[in-house]
């Protein structure tokens, strides 16, 4: 099937996918901690009834069954050199079972591992991952792909750029999302929807984690801004345990009638995922027939983001500052840091510049004597997960923003390109493939056009060649192109002009860099203010300024009230009252000594790793006690990290760089504490032991668990992951473990903890279980008799200090 015939497909019906595949292979007998692919092929019969079973119930579409058949999860079953095998023998098995009746669906899903910097993999290794099972799933002659059950956008990145760069069929991203509509690592429906969708992803959606009623709300939030169908395959709402089997509360008659909810907020796929069977699938296509789609009218726009956030530009939106302080040039500390591989100034920036009011970061790299792309890809990689505001790639070179846009984890603004013809041709296929917005130069082969007329000329001209690769005019972002008046006091006047054009009569965003204007003349921050509130009046939209500039700052938030780009006040109001909200560090900084304790603070709350040996031997030079660095500054800070996260004001990659912070730096006092009290190192609390519980080979919020206690002191046996029942209670009683932490990520392996509280009861074992991971909670903890759940590590730290009462040491 070609991505026209499919589109056209879902604009006059609902496709009805199938339903769960793992859940009804252990009905079928699939014993737990077995291979499930590997178990599928070895039962190919019953695995061809089941799916025949999803057609007859009809289905439209059917996943293949390789969930989890890509080369690092196969590794745990020591089959990763079959990789291309095993997803081509289960296409096969799927082919045979649709028949002509109904379509194949090539599933991907999560590697189980994060991709850099937030966990080790590299973003290449990881889409070469997916390319291989992609390989396999396209010889078994699959119609379009599905790529489901995803918690992090950049994973989800991956296995997108794999598909496309494999072939040209249809494919579909569907994420994971909580109770509180985020993705583990915090990314929103809109966020998610919007890159990904940039990226070129034909269908976008949720399945897994929540029943339908949840659901409704994320597919209700995307389809406002949707400009391709959506996909939904919620679970049967919560599971339980019967029988020591895992169960599900909502039959299929109530999951149909969810369904029907569902299409009509705007899901123009619909299946089941956990706990649905063919039968769910029946009550679906009773209760919808051949239903058509609901029709949504998408008013266009244009945004940029981040991979937790989404930046909205146009008339109707206040003026986005572009923060412009990323930049060496000028900038002697900057270089100096860039030159030798650090980043702690540009954390610094970038944090500065948030809090002062800019909405997106530009960042350049580009200085003599320093490897542009290698730097570009260092900023790239930091900052687009640490930062919450999305990034502005600047550079002159095609290959530096090429590299910069693959590995950037959400929709980028690129800075920029020309009407020159060599340049608009090189960037124009790099760009237009990763979906960037793009600040067009009205600069063409005979150089700076000196009037708005012939600007106008050649953003018309860069518009058309672009509008040759499906964009359109919102797409793009047209430099007013800003030069100082020093030297040609009718610079202001053209630029004005320009932009008074671009949004009455073309209707494009415009920008400008602002400080350009004033250069060479005294009192800048007065002119660039003056010039920036002009340009508002013209209908200007962005802005690539300083936002520390105070006197900007403020005529910018005057000037988005004064032409009805602040409803109700409501920026004016919080800049210019005492609603304003204030920032860390609580460390009085009133002394020498005070201002590196807050920087020590800081950099735990920052996650300044580069900085934190430095300030910890500062402060051990200036007198201060090892044991008073932990207890009063480097433990707060994490606690605060911890609160922060639970406001989800901070996410899991802020979470795991500021934990790993903390842990070097209770590395580099481990020697001086020790020395400090006679030999016995740090303080250290109860024992635990932490494992993936048997048949779940997913250990990702398992690890950030661990590295979470043992930042607080606690003795940490982390087992791993596929963990029996009778090893996690053997290490139990040789190490006199005051807790077991059980994690278990999928519905099928829930039981396990069952099991494995059942054996600690058994054989008498004195410590109390907690259990965690996304296919459980507080209720399911009750019911098999742990003595707590937690639902993200710093839940899971504060439960352990509560069961032991923080005092063993």
């Amino acid at each position: 099937m070609n991505r026209k015939t499919f589109q056209d497909y879902l604009r006059n019906q609902v496709m009805i996918l199938d339903g769960a595949f793992g859940t009804e292979l252990q009905k079928r007998g699939m014993p737990p901690g077995v291979c499930p692919e590997q178990w599928a092929l070895e039962h190919a019969r019953l695995t061809v009834d089941l799916q025949k079973e999803y057609v007859r119930a009809g289905s439209k579409a059917i996943y293949t069954g390789t969930f989890g058949a890509n080369r690092l999860k196969l590794a745990a079953y020591n089959l990763g050199d079959r990789t291309v095998a095993i997803n081509e023998s289960l296409a096969q098995l799927a082919r045979e079972a649709a028949g002509s009746a109904c379509l194949v669906a090539g599933d991907l899903s999560t590697t189980g591992e994060f991709i850099k910097p937030i966990g080790e993999l590299p973003f290449e290794t990881a889409v070469n991952i997916y390319k291989e099972q992609v390989r396999g799933l396209l010889s078994g002659g699959v119609d379009f792909f599905v790529i489901e059950t995803i918690f992090d956008l950049q994973d989800a990145r991956a296995a997108l750029l794999a598909v496309r760069e494999s072939c040209d069929l249809p494919v579909c991203v569907s994420m994971t999302f909580t109770e509180e509509l985020l993705t583990l690592t915090g990314t929103d429906p809109v966020t998610a929807l919007i890159t990904l969708e940039s990226l070129g992803a034909d269908a976008v959606g949720c399945n897994c984690s929540t029943g339908p009623e949840t659901m409704i709300k994320i597919i209700t939030a995307m389809s406002r801004y949707a400009q391709r169908p959506l996909l939904a395959k919620p679970n049967a709402e919560l599971p339980h345990l019967v029988d020591g089997k895992t169960e599900f509360n909502m039959g299929p008659e109530e999951f149909a009638r969810q369904a029907k909810l569902l299409v009509e907020a705007g899901a123009g796929l619909i299946g089941g995922c956990c706990g649905t069977s063919p039968e769910y699938i029946r009550a679906i296509v009773k209760l919808l027939g051949q239903t058509a789609p609901v029709k949504r009218v998408v008013e266009p726009f244009t945004a940029v983001t981040s991979s937790r956030r989404s930046v909205f530009i146009g008339n109707s939106y206040p003026v986005v500052i572009v923060g412009e302080r990323i930049n060496p040039a000028g900038k002697k500390q900057l270089q100096a840091e860039l030159l030798m591989g650090k980043t702690t100034l540009v954390r610094k920036f970038a944090q500065e510049q948030m809090e002062q009011g800019a909405a997106i970061l530009d960042i350049n790299a580009g200085m003599p004597g320093i490897d542009e792309a290698a730097t570009m890809l260092k900023l790239v990689e930091l900052l687009g997960t640490t930062a919450e505001a999305p990034l502005c790639i600047d550079s002159a070179s095609p290959e530096v923003i090429e590299q910069a846009l693959r590995i950037y984890p959400g929709r980028a603004l690129v800075n920029s390109i020309s009407g020159e013809t060599e340049k608009l041709e090189r960037l124009l296929p790099v760009v237009t493939k990763y979906g960037a917005v793009v600040i067009a130069l009205p600069i063409g082969d005979k150089g700076i056009p000196k009037t708005a007329a012939e600007r106008e000329q050649i953003v018309v001209r860069i518009y058309e060649r672009f509008s040759q690769f499906g964009y359109t005019k919102h797409d793009l972002v047209v430099d007013g192109l800003v030069m100082t008046i020093s030297a040609d006091p009718s610079a202001a006047r053209e630029c004005l002009s320009l932009i008074h054009w671009c949004s009455t009569d073309f209707g494009c965003n415009t920008i400008i860099g602002l400080s350009n204007i004033s250069f060479g003349l005294p009192q800048r921050a007065l002119l660039n203010g003056a010039f920036l509130a002009m340009a508002i009046g013209k209908g200007l939209t962005m802005a690539i300024a300083n936002p520390t500039s105070e006197l900007v700052m403020d005529l910018k938030t005057a000037a988005d009230l004064l032409v009805a780009k602040d409803p109700n006040s409501r920026n004016y109001l919080l800049r210019f009252t005492n609603s304003k909200p204030v920032t860390d560090p609580p460390v009085q900084a009133t002394s020498g000594k005070s201002n590196l304790l807050a920087e020590l603070y800081n950099a735990v709350i920052y996650g300044y790793q580069e900085q934190i040996e430095e300030l910890l031997q500062s402060a051990l030079e200036a007198g201060t006690p090892a044991g008073v660095l932990v207890d009063n500054y480097l433990i707060p800070a994490i606690n605060r990290v911890g609160e922060l996260f639970e406001k989800k004001q901070y996410f899991l990659p802020q979470l795991i760089q500021s934990a790993a912070t903390v842990k070097q730096a209770f590395q580099y006092l481990e020697p001086v504490l020790t020395n400090q009290n006679g030999g016995r190192g740090c303080n250290r609390r109860a024992k635990i032991v932490l494992a993936t519980v048997k048949g779940d080979i997913h250990d990702i919020g398992k690890n950030l668990v661990a590295l979470m206690l043992q930042n607080q002191g606690f003795v940490v046996y982390d087992l791993g992951k596929d963990v029996s029942a009778a090893t996690i209670v053997n290490k139990a009683r040789e190490i006199e473990a005051d807790l077991i932490g059980l994690s278990a990520l999928m519905t099928t392996t829930m039981p396990r903890m069952a099991d494995v509280i059942n054996l600690v009861k058994k054989e008498g074992i004195n410590a109390k279980v907690i259990i965690g991971g996304a296919a459980v909670n507080e209720a399911y903890a009750r019911e098999i008799g742990a003595a707590g759940y937690a639902a993200d590590a710093y839940r899971a730290v504060k439960l352990a200090e509560r069961l032991t009462n923080n005092n063993q040491n």
